[in-house]
């Protein structure tokens, strides 16, 4: 009996040691590790590798090597400090790209996915969890009768509104193309960015709507049936036609100001596209407008309603005097000659608009950055 209890235990043994590896990844290698001084080491343990390199959006060359140290463990340190922001970044362990075993933050921009971390001290703050009160994140579905689906939509609501009593303004929140209702809230940080804004009586408590703008998929990958993964109307009129249903169906559910005054729409990219299209489409239904690195003109091939006539239908827009107008982008971003022209044709007719011009290009961190200025300026 004593050598059976004796077996008995070493069995349980084996099977918690065999679960700690199981939930912790075996070997513990600290990677990304953030210094004080906001340099930030990465490690990979790879004993048999050859070579391993780390390619990230905080690496002038995009790419660096790492030396193998001791125990088969390899590293990198960043040799200047990081500026406060979120990265994101990937290992290569002999030409094969393969996410960080050490860090359990993962973001998926389109059909990458790629770790993160946060560098705080500065704008950084933001797009952390901080001990403010926090939202409530939905992800639930709608009806389009236009479409004729069910479509599945990310909903922000902020801290108390389960509770108030209180009608809030709305904020329709357009992704790019690729990207789906899963964009903004984990690439974008959009919930951070409302909870820390409002926390910090910067932006008033606003309901954020964050729709699929592929009018042809019901949901983001996984969320629905493979085939309609495939099936993306983007550009071609569809989003922008379908549009009022979303609005409907938020004003239907959710308890909001159902006025021009309290809607506002913006979008990057894609996003601002369809930002630019369905104001000008619906001119009494939203005072405030951004545009963060937006397409503009259509495909000359592309025949909808819905793109004829835009000088007539801004004059219509602006004849109703939009509260905010702000279009922003960066200096590399290829888009910027196609916003160079589409604000000539503004100034040429006489419409107010705010610009905000930043370094860098088509990216994630200018579009962040841009929110985190648009916001603030809403319903005031």
């Amino acid at each position: 009996m004593r050598k059976l209890s004796i077996l008995m235990l070493l069995a349980c043994i084996s099977a918690w040691t065999f679960a700690q590896q199981a939930i912790w990844g075996g070997r513990p290698t600290v990677s990304p590790e953030i210094h004080p001084d906001n340099t930030v080491t990465f490690r990979y343990f790879a004993p048999k590798a050859i070579k391993v390199q780390i390619t990230g959006d905080f690496l002038p060359s995009g790419i660096a090597d790492l030396k193998e140290g001791k125990n088969g463990v390899w590293e990198f340190t960043t040799p200047e400090p990081l500026p406060s922001e979120l990265y994101g970044y990937s290992f290569f362990v002999d030409g094969l790209r393969t996410l960080d075993p050490g860090n359990i933050f993962l973001s998926r921009d389109v059909t990458t996915i790629t770790n993160i971390f946060i560098i705080g001290g500065g704008q950084g703050d933001l797009y952390k969890v901080n001990d403010v009160p926090h939202g409530t994140v939905s992800k639930c579905w709608y009806n389009s009768p236009t479409l004729g689906i069910d479509r599945r939509i990310t909903i922000y609501t902020p801290a108390g509104y389960e509770t108030s009593g209180k009608r809030y303004p709305v904020l329709y929140l357009l992704h790019g193309m690729g990207g789906d209702e899963e964009a903004w809230p984990t690439l974008g940080r959009a919930t951070q960015i409302l909870d820390n804004l409002i926390a910090q009586g910067k932006a008033k408590p606003m309901i954020v709507v964050m729709p699929n703008g592929n009018a042809g998929q019901k949901a983001a990958p996984g969320e629905a049936e493979m085939r309609d993964e495939q099936q993306s109307k983007t550009m071609e009129g569809s989003m922008e036609t379908s549009f009022p249903d979303i609005v409907k169906f938020v004003e239907s559910r959710y308890r909001v100001q159902k006025n021009k005054a309290s809607r506002a729409v913006a979008g990057l990219s894609m996003g601002g596209f369809h930002s630019l299209h369905i104001s000008k489409q619906y001119p009494d239904m939203f005072d405030y407008v951004g545009l963060f690195s937006a397409a503009i003109m259509p495909n000359p091939k592309v025949q909808s309603p819905i793109y004829e006539d835009m000088d007539g239908k801004l004059k219509v827009q602006f004849d109703k005097k939009p509260k905010l107008y702000w279009i922003a982008i960066g200096k590399t971003d290829f888009l910027y000659k196609s916003n160079v022209e589409f604000r000539q044709k503004l100034d040429e007719k006489g419409y107010p608009y705010i610009y905000r011009e930043s370094d860098g290009g088509h990216i994630w961190r200018n579009w962040r950055i841009y929110l985190s200025e648009f916001v603030p300026m809403l319903f005031q």
